[in-house]
């Protein structure tokens, strides 16, 4: 697993988690977060609310299917298991600032909900 995935998978754990200090930490200060099909969030202040208000009661289960990376760019595919029979596919893109020390400047979130629990 290069060092990208690590990171990625890293990330979605804390977010999983419900780590938003450590999600935001990943991020640049004009983050741009496109939650296709609901909201686009700009900004690390936004995005911060917007976590809030999605953080779960408990940690979600996370399945990660699969990771690719490439250059400055990166995506992520798997589930979120949120309990009591929800549960959420996704797949993330990602930009990242540059290659070394690289945080994410652009995120792009398919999510469909599937009430099937992987």
């Amino acid at each position: 697993m290069t060092e990208k995935a690590k990171f990625l998978k890293k990330f979605n754990e804390a977010f999983a988690e419900g780590d938003i200090a450590f999600v935001l930490d990943q991020m640049t200060d004009d983050i741009h977060w496109n939650i296709i099909g609901d909201k686009e969030i700009k900004g690390k202040v936004d995005v911060r609310k917007a976590l809030k208000k999605m953080a779960p009661d408990q940690s979600l289960t996370l399945t990660l299917d699969q990771i690719i990376t490439h250059g400055r760019e990166a995506a992520a595919r798997g589930t979120l298991n949120a309990g009591k029979g929800n549960a959420y596919a996704f797949c993330d893109t990602y930009e990242f600032s540059g290659f070394k020390n690289p945080k994410i400047k652009k995120m792009v979130s398919f999510v469909i909900k599937t009430n099937k629990p992987k």
